[in-house]
């Protein structure tokens, strides 16, 4: 099964940041968001995502919105900054998905979601800023990480799983140590992340008891848009829900002002 030398060399074989993402965000956390979109431009598959995601109809557009320094006027600088982590998560994407019975189009229309539903909480936090607002792009990256370590041991984890009804993140913390959310933040450091980032994704697994404050807030929040977007049927068809445990008692006094506002 999995071991910690499995997962260290998963997150060695992860790709650096490509010098175009890593210019690009230098310039949008400065401000000079055409100087960012000349920097997309430069980027074949990076302008396609961007191009792509953006024209997504969560996001509304009537028209096809195709010209970069359109798209990054319309996104804004934290937005602008969330979506290029979300190009860096889909460079983790597979080709063809192991474990989840997901397809790439429904990965991405996850990551769009996450990502709007996202921005409306941290407006009605009043904790909207770069660093939060980009958090949420780590959250799909767990879910990547989870379908490659155990694409491998499909048929022992599925043993494993009809005898405990044990959740694929519980199983890895129990075979490693190391939780899918502990990953992430391994990922984040490697692509030159702001802890803040990797904290509050880590608080959002429902199990850290030492955090307080907004990271608390934000936590609660992010914790239980991840289980209300998977309690969608394309993700529960996918094996999603299965992905990790839901802490009712962490989010339970924040359910209803949730509904109000991504409901």
């Amino acid at each position: 099964m999995i071991t910690k030398e499995d997962i260290d060399l998963y997150i060695k074989n992860i790709p650096a940041t490509p010098s175009v993402v890593r210019q690009a965000l230098e310039y949008v956390r400065a401000g000079d968001l055409p100087k960012a979109a000349k920097c997309a431009e430069e980027d074949p598959a990076l302008k396609l995502y961007l191009k792509t995601l953006v024209n997504r109809p969560i996001y509304g557009f009537r028209n096809e919105v195709s010209d970069m320094s359109q798209i990054f006027g319309i996104l804004g600088t934290s937005t602008a900054q969330q979506i290029l982590y979300s190009y860096l998560m889909s460079l983790l994407v597979p080709k063809e998905w192991s474990l989840f019975s997901l397809s790439n189009q429904a990965f991405y229309d996850l990551q769009a979601s996450l990502s709007r539903k996202w921005e409306k909480i941290l407006k009605h936090l009043h904790l909207l800023n770069h660093d939060n607002e980009s958090a949420i792009t780590l959250l799909p990256a767990s879910i990547i990480v989870c379908d490659a370590l155990f694409a491998a041991h499909k048929n022992e984890v599925e043993q494993l799983r009809s005898v405990k009804a044990l959740d694929y993140n519980t199983i890895l913390q129990r075979l490693s140590k190391r939780s899918l959310f502990d990953i992430c933040s391994d990922i984040s450091v490697k692509w030159e992340m702001s802890s803040t980032i990797s904290r509050i994704v880590y608080a959002a697994s429902g199990t850290d008891l030492e955090i307080q404050g907004d990271e608390k807030i934000l936590a609660k929040w992010m914790h239980l848009l991840l289980f209300y977007e998977l309690s969608q049927s394309v993700y529960v068809s996918a094996g999603l829900n299965d992905f990790i445990d839901f802490h009712i008692d962490f989010v339970q006094d924040i359910y209803e002002s949730f509904m109000q506002v991504v409901g």
